[in-house]
């Protein structure tokens, strides 16, 4: 702990930049190395979701993610559900390039109400595909249009907010008991963002099948200059995977998967996160260089558009290949953003680990 002046006192926390791993066992053949990943009865063939983010995820490249082995997660909140046909939409939105001005823009594009008929749509379109399908709401209309996501009979139900409590209290509206609400649900549901041990160990106590750990968005989001929060996300997922571990007692052997989700921009952000005890990662700002990306090189989160206080702005990054080759390569850039998949498998083998389970063991060093 330590002192700010007399009467303040606080713990050090560390974000995934702060640390780096130590290889010290033998090494592995890449060969060897499994980097599968099965949540309730779904296995994928990477422990990789793709975050629910206009920028980077519509029903075609939730599809593509699918097919490569991952997870797509479609936000049920965005334009894809706003508009029978966005991508007018997103071509305005990428012609602006002046932040204020971008903001404005969204603040309008997203004003428009969500249609039921094109969450339907859209997850219809990715079932047809024959990939896992997924879809995200926020805390906030996860009760308005649950019976409309569960009709469609999704593989997974995201339920992803910026700061997500088992049970919401508001004076306006009827609070949101996730406990109640989950178990009522027949559907596997993934729910967070959380960032400490309590608060994981609620959201697993709602029969989560896994808790999303950060509060997404971090290459987008400016939640630290608006609100003063901000997620030292090594420390958040360490000790989540101490209330996972406290949780595997208390059910009787209920493991509940922990998702990284937060600042995680390189191969080696996720490799960092798994070593932490994460079980997976969620992504986006990675896939927002890819060429299928609905943003057109452009990033931004679900606060980026808040009719009040937005939370969020767009960045800008270059575009470096197809989706296919910033999961599973072959890289053009050796700077951690492309291959992703083949990166973690080269940490595992050079650590000398041949499973994600036992490589949250690795020792970790702090720079």
């Amino acid at each position: 702990m330590f002192d700010i002046g007399r009467s303040k006192r606080a713990e050090r926390a560390y974000s995934l930049d702060d640390l780096v791993l130590v290889p010290s066992r033998r090494t592995r053949g890449i060969d060897q190395v499994n980097l599968s990943w099965r949540i309730d009865a779904m296995s994928f063939d990477f422990p990789l979701l793709a975050a629910p983010m206009d920028s980077v995820m519509s029903p075609e490249t939730a599809i593509e993610f699918g097919r490569l082995g991952g997870l797509g997660v479609l936000n049920l909140e965005g334009l894809w559900t706003r508009y029978e046909n966005p991508q007018p939409v997103f071509a305005e939105l990428a012609t602006i390039t002046d932040q204020h001005e971008a903001t404005k823009m969204m603040q309008t594009l997203y004003a428009a109400p969500v249609q039921p008929e094109l969450i339907t749509a859209r997850m219809q379109q990715i079932r047809d595909a024959g990939v896992p399908v997924a879809g995200s709401l926020s805390p906030q209309n996860a009760r308005q249009f649950s019976k409309v996501l569960v009709d469609t009979n999704p593989d997974f139900f995201v339920i992803r907010g910026t700061a997500v409590s088992a049970e919401h209290v508001s004076d306006t509206q009827e609070p949101l008991n996730l406990k109640r609400f989950i178990y009522d649900l027949d559907v596997p549901v993934i729910v967070g963002g959380c960032a400490s041990y309590q608060t994981a160990l609620h959201l697993m106590r709602t029969g989560a099948a896994g808790v999303l750990v950060g509060f997404g968005g971090a290459a987008a989001t400016t939640t630290r200059k608006v609100l003063g929060i901000q997620v030292p996300i090594a420390t958040a997922i360490s000790d989540a995977a101490e209330a996972r571990r406290d949780y595997l007692d208390e059910s009787g052997g209920r493991y509940v998967h922990i998702i990284a989700d937060s600042a995680m921009g390189t191969s080696g952000d996720i490799a960092k996160a798994l070593a932490c005890g994460a079980d997976a990662a969620m992504i986006g700002s990675p896939l927002a260089r890819a060429i299928e990306a609905p943003g057109k090189g452009y990033h931004w989160g679900a606060e980026a558009w808040h009719e009040s206080l937005p939370r969020g702005e767009r960045v800008q990054f270059d575009i470096v290949g197809a989706l296919e080759q910033i999961i599973l390569g072959p890289s053009t850039i050796p700077d951690g953003t492309m291959n992703l998949v083949g990166a973690l498998r080269r940490t595992l083998a050079s650590t000398g680990y041949t499973e994600v389970k036992d490589f949250q063991r690795i020792d970790v060093v702090i720079l």
